[in-house]
């Protein structure tokens, strides 16, 4: 540890939760550095392929598992939770009900939340280096090779479901999740246990049948891997079934009966911006690319950019009912630049020949 030592750890850790819930998290948990079994179901995930193009995944290989090797020095993770799920959108269901209007995942309504998260990590670094004097840290938030559902329920913040989300009692899952990587000796939380029980509703929910088993998820049939980190054609045989989702997918956490213990988001960050819940498809189709990067620049959104983006809304306008508007909208961009957007435009437009 390269911080002084003439404190109290145990004090210092409940100074942390007291000065976390000030910053917006609703909890805070630390962790030991030791996951053997998350490593091993790790690169047998790899090893199978289950990561599709994410090739980065491939290439951290055990550092994802080994937060010491990301920041070294690292003897414990500071791991904490916060709220995201907009209360004031238009109903999740409804949406999803509704093939004209397009879905986009709850956590991507409102602004980015690694920057929200980032802020509030670093903040809270900042004050404790107030407190005790420098030591060595790194704040983490989704887009760092860690391990970070494993690490969380390691600090007590919940236990991974089925669908391999982290699922906490009194919480659900509608929540982010951000990290501190230090080289204080903290005193380290009671893992969560798991409570899911016999409980499989998460599997058949669905819609491409990517929790191959519990606790198994292929991302090649994930619709949030196919709309968001997939960069190429989405695959022919997927594409009905991702209906009107055109960023990122929550039909396993809809169905989760843990979820009604879900809170509201607090933070305003996380409030609806440009309409994004319940938006027609040929309105966002007919954006242009100038339109959007107005529109997305500050959302989790923008960093799929304007050819992706036009991908996902051509798949969801091939699956809606067939409209004068959505022909129309379709029609408009069969010349489209990128080559990507074009063929997808036009696997849509034979779904509303086939249904004329």
């Amino acid at each position: 540890m390269t911080g002084p030592t003439s404190f109290d750890l145990r004090v210092l850790r409940r100074e942390l939760t007291e000065r976390a819930r000030a910053l917006g998290f609703d909890a805070l948990g630390v962790a030991s550095i030791d996951i053997p079994e998350d490593e091993r179901h790790l690169l047998k995930w790899l090893s199978d392929g289950c990561h599709g193009e994410m090739h980065y995944m491939q290439r951290h290989g055990v550092m994802r598992s080994r937060p010491q090797q990301l920041y070294p020095g690292t003897v414990r993770v500071v791991s904490a939770r916060m709220d995201y799920w907009p209360a004031e959108a238009r109903d999740a269901r409804a949406v999803l009900q509704d093939p004209r209007l397009a879905y986009v995942s709850r956590y991507a309504l409102g602004r980015d939340y690694h920057k929200t998260l980032r802020r509030a990590l670093a903040t809270l670094a900042a004050q404790l280096q107030e407190r005790i004097g420098p030591f060595g840290y790194r704040v983490c938030v989704d887009t760092a090779p860690v391990l970070e559902k494993a690490l969380a329920r390691d600090a007590g913040l919940g236990w991974i479901g089925k669908h391999t989300n982290l699922i906490a009692r009194e919480r659900g899952s509608w929540f982010f999740l951000g990290e501190i990587l230090t080289d204080l000796p903290l005193p380290v939380d009671e893992p969560a246990g798991a409570h899911c029980g016999s409980c499989q509703a998460c599997i058949p929910a669905c819609p491409t049948g990517a929790i191959v088993a519990p606790w198994r998820l292929d991302a090649r049939r994930c619709i949030s891997y196919l709309t968001i980190e997939h960069h190429s054609a989405i695959p022919v045989e997927l594409r009905r079934a991702i209906g009107n989702r055109i960023y990122g997918c929550d039909d396993c956490q809809l169905v989760c009966p843990w979820n009604k213990f879900a809170r509201a988001a607090a933070h305003p960050d996380f409030k609806v911006r440009h309409g994004l819940d319940a938006a027609a498809l040929p309105e966002l189709f007919g954006w242009s690319e100038t339109q959007f990067e107005e529109r997305m620049r500050g959302s989790a959104i923008y960093r799929i950019g304007y050819q992706r983006w036009s991908r996902n809304l051509a798949v969801a306008l091939g699956n809606a009912p067939t409209a004068p508007d959505v022909v129309r909208a379709l029609e408009a961009r069969r010349a489209d630049p990128s080559h990507l957007v074009r063929e997808h435009v036009e696997w849509a437009l034979q779904q509303h020949r086939c249904a004329a």
